[in-house]
C-alpha cells in the first residue's frame, strides 16, 4: 500500500510548465522546493492508497478548476520567493 498526495505531483508539473517563462525568479532547488512548500500548504491534499485511487485522481486533476486553482497558488508562491529568496546569490541559471 501506498498513501500518495496526487496535489504534490500536479504542483511539480505545473511549476516545471511556468518556471522557464518567469525570467526573474531563481530556479535553483532551495527556491523550486520553497515554491512548491508555499503552493502545497494553499491547496487541498487529494491523498489516494491504491495505483487504481492514483490513476483516478490524475485523471481528475486535468479538471480545469484544480488547474487554475494550482496556478494561482504557484504564482502568489513565486512573487513570495521572487522577493525573499531564501539564499544570498540570486541566480536564474541554477537548477
Amino acid at each position: 500500500m501506498l498513501l500518495k498526495n496526487i496535489t504534490q505531483d500536479i504542483v511539480f508539473e505545473k511549476l516545471d510548465e511556468m518556471l522557464p517563462n518567469i525570467v526573474k525568479i531563481c530556479t535553483c532547488e532551495r527556491c523550486r522546493y520553497d515554491i512548491m512548500a508555499i503552493a502545497l500548504n494553499n491547496l487541498p491534499p487529494r491523498y489516494v492508497v491504491t495505483e487504481r485511487g492514483a490513476i483516478f485522481t490524475r485523471v481528475s486533476s486535468l479538471d480545469v478548476q484544480i488547474a487554475a486553482d494550482t496556478i494561482i497558488e504557484l504564482t502568489r508562491a513565486i512573487e513570495k520567493v521572487l522577493k525573499e529568496p531564501r539564499h544570498e546569490i540570486h541566480n536564474n541559471s541554477q537548477q
